[in-house]
């Protein structure tokens, strides 16, 4: 190993590389990580010197308040290479204001953008190989803070984690994904921490989504917390539908989460001259729309998935398929942002950030 000190980072280089043990053309999302990782340690009111080190595992107390109340946060980014071999993030900034309005509602200390920005810059300097070429190709990126303050009393730690770890990446989805309309369960609720990247919000759709899989659906559509008829998010990632030529998507509040592919596709379908109503959608006009066969389409859309069509969905124990069609929007708007996250096409929007 061999350390240097960069831009106020103290950098460790690992010995030895994975990449050449990794099969880029079949990986299994999130599974592999590159060889190095970002690390900074909040102690007693400061942040401590940064540092980029090899990708191991650390030891925590067994009393850290991450296990005992759950102060935990994260984003979800993707670095892209280009034909010139130039690494380009997709919109940090907004990545960056959303993980501290996240750290803000889970009681935990802001990250300041020289520790976030310089540290995923530098780690991506490093770890440029692991950024591939190609449409379809990235690394995600995961930055995340955890409470490793000792002690099982009920209040917010005093000490905290923040890292950031990269693991190249495909596609997330892949094959048709069938969705059940939740009738009972919810992923939020009103007041609560919805609208935070929050670890325990995904921990709590595990057991409706796992009692989804095993009647045949890969995610679940949650509707709202007191009445159960609006739409909300599906699975992990914000959600669209097409009735007629039109796209809907509910608005953000404390139980939705802002998307950063969500408001990305808004302006671009925009741009594209696609009507798109942000607004309260309601279980009962989308079964009539499927009914009537106005309902055109469903697709997911979050970082990891970037777009993914959905090919049906069950409310109250019926399915309705949805037509099959090679012109859709989702396929459309996908191309057109990939597109620009790839620089195959000029982004007019100034979305892109260079590394």
């Amino acid at each position: 190993m061999s350390t240097s000190q960069n831009q106020q980072i103290q950098i460790t280089k690992a010995a030895t590389t994975k990449i050449n043990d990794v099969d880029f053309d079949n990986l299994t999302f999130g599974s592999v990580f590159t060889d190095h990782l970002f690390e900074c340690d909040y102690i007693n009111g400061e942040w401590q010197t940064p540092v980029i080190k090899p990708y191991a595992p650390f030891l925590l107390d067994p009393s850290a308040r991450v296990f005992h109340y759950g102060q935990a946060i994260f984003e979800g980014m993707k670095a892209y290479k280009d034909d010139a071999n130039a690494v380009w993030l997709f919109r940090p900034d907004e990545n960056f204001k959303r993980f501290n309005n996240s750290a803000t509602r889970m009681a935990m200390p802001s990250v300041p953008e020289n520790v976030f920005m310089n540290g995923l810059n530098e780690l991506l300097k490093l770890e440029e190989a692991w950024v591939k070429k190609g449409n379809g190709s990235s690394l995600y990126i995961r930055p995340f803070m955890i409470a490793t303050g000792t002690g099982v009393m009920a209040n917010p730690s005093d000490n905290y984690k923040f890292m950031i770890l990269l693991s190249p990446a495909k596609a997330y989805y892949a094959g048709e994904v069938k969705v059940l309309i939740a009738e009972h369960f919810s992923r939020a609720a009103n007041g609560g921490i919805g609208a935070a990247k929050a670890a325990g919000n995904y921990a709590a759709q595990f057991y409706p989504t796992n009692l989804a899989n095993k009647e045949g659906f890969q995610q679940v559509i949650w509707t709202d917390d007191t009445t159960h008829t609006k739409l909300e998010e599906a699975g992990t990632m914000n959600v669209f539908f097409r009735i007629k030529d039109t796209l809907f998507t509910a608005p953000t509040s404390e139980r939705i989460l802002d998307g950063i592919t969500r408001k990305s596709l808004i302006e671009l379908a925009a741009s594209e001259g696609i009507n798109v109503e942000v607004r309260p959608v309601l279980v009962a006009e989308l079964v009539a729309a499927a009914k009537e066969g106005t309902l055109k389409e469903i697709f997911g859309a979050g970082t990891a998935a970037v777009i993914s069509p959905i090919s049906g969905f069950s409310y109250q124990d019926v399915y309705y398929e949805l037509p099959k069609s090679e012109d859709t929007y989702a396929s459309h708007l996908k191309e057109k942002l990939t597109n620009i996250q790839n620089k195959l096409t000029e982004d007019t929007f100034g979305w892109t950030v260079k590394v």
